[in-house]
């Protein structure tokens, strides 16, 4: 086969889902409009140090408050997109978005503090709103390669925002930073109300919302899924940590942005081959790989271009784990109330990585930087092996059920005798 052709026989999977009306569109709001979202954790961090004269501490203290507040305030938006439709919570998102970083940069500490909680509890829910009109625009069979095509726009995302904010402090202010990233924000959600993607497929019910209750979609195995979602992100704030605590214990912290870097690329070239590839990967088995892979990480912190390697297998893992994990919660709820169920992903991500960055700087500063990988990671792990029943169950009642039911023998069925 000629290169030519297993190019064309990769890229079909991305070629079919980029050609559905509306998806192509989407993604390009998306990886726009979370720009400003990654930028607000170092940009906050900034005016808390450079202009309120604070420690990293109380700078933590103000990220860890938007943080509880989108886990708490995720899945409660996203209640309210099944019941009243998306574009009412884009203006209310967008107003308190508004309302918080156009007086944030005068507020005193004291203040800042609940009001962090308050903004995050009404932010902008660009990350699962994105994910749920994926699921909306995208038959079942096609939304691998568009969840794919979505975390590595999240991937993208990641790289640009924070280094963007970095930039702008730099050349202006943290004060000025905090309304650009502001007005990028409340930008950002003008246009998802303009575009209004959809938040129910074509083919599925329309009209008043079915109240469906909790029992009914709130299962063990979505409940797996959750755990597993969690657990990745955890792995991955835990490297983030790690990685910058090797490099400066080795005397090479100025390689953190070329490593980092490396580990963003690898993401991306594992993202677009699971996206290519035909065969589905289930969410623990690609948690359980990320784990196990994140565990050795340190043995690379030597030089920085060894800790590089030892990052690519983890980090061609990282969006694969993060698509997989949205791809299961899209299938395992009704569409009544995939909204919420997208923001209880949203909510289990952000748990993780508020969990694993602490985590991983308590053992580093207990241990050494070497610890960090392997305690996050063994712990990822750990959480693999407990949902681990719940899968094999699942399997064993797919299995059961698809199986043929018993033909009555053929000499003594009513119709030979």
């Amino acid at each position: 086969m000629s290169p030519e052709v297993g190019t064309n026989v990769n890229m079909k999977p991305y070629r079919a889902a980029l050609a559905l009306p509306g998806l192509r569109s989407l993604l390009l709001i998306a990886v726009l409009a979370r720009i400003p979202l990654t930028a607000t954790g170092i940009t906050l961090t900034f005016h808390v140090v450079l202009d309120l004269d604070r420690g990293y501490g109380a700078a933590g203290l103000v990220g860890a408050a938007i943080t509880v507040g989108a886990a708490i305030g995720g899945p409660l938006l996203g209640r309210l997109v099944d019941r009243r439709g998306l574009r009412p919570v884009l203006v209310l998102t967008a107003v308190a978005e508004a309302v918080f970083w156009s007086t944030a940069p005068s507020l005193p500490y004291a203040l800042l503090l609940p009001a962090a909680f308050v903004a995050g509890s009404l932010a902008l829910p660009i990350f699962s709103v994105v994910r749920q009109s994926i699921a909306a625009l995208v038959p079942e069979d096609q939304r691998r390669p568009a969840y794919a095509l979505d975390s590595m726009s999240v991937e993208l995302s990641f790289m640009i925002g924070p280094a963007l904010a970095v930039a702008l402090v730099t050349a202006i202010s943290a004060q000025t930073t905090m309304y650009l990233v502001g007005g990028g924000i409340v930008a950002a959600g003008i246009a998802l109300w303009l575009v209004n993607p959809p938040i129910r497929g074509a083919a599925e019910p329309v009209g008043p919302r079915r109240r469906v209750p909790h029992r009914e979609w709130l299962t063990p195995q979505l409940l797996a899924v959750l755990a597993l979602s969690a657990a990745a992100t955890l792995v991955l704030g835990g490297t983030d940590v790690a990685v910058v605590a090797v490099l400066r214990a080795s005397g090479e912290v100025g390689w953190t942005g070329a490593v980092l870097t490396i580990w963003a690329v690898a993401s991306l070239a594992g993202g677009f081959a699971y996206g290519a590839v035909h065969r589905s990967f289930s969410p623990l088995v690609l948690t359980g790989a990320l784990a196990l892979c994140t565990i050795p990480v340190g043995l690379g912190g030597a030089h920085w271009w060894l800790l590089c390697l030892a990052l690519i297998p983890a980090g061609a893992l990282c969006a694969p784990t993060i698509a997989a994990g949205s791809d299961a919660v899209s299938r395992l709820v009704p569409a009544e109330v995939r909204g919420e169920a997208m923001g209880l992903h949203g909510s289990a991500v952000t748990v993780g990585i508020a969990i694993g960055a602490p985590l991983a700087g308590a053992v580093i500063d207990a241990t050494t930087p070497l610890w960090g990988f392997v305690v996050t990671g063994a712990l990822g792990a750990l959480v693999t092996l407990v949902v681990l029943p719940i899968e094999l169950r699942r399997r064993h009642n797919t299995a059961a059920s698809a199986a043929p039911l018993p033909q009555p023998d053929a000499e003594l069925a009513p119709a030979n005798r």
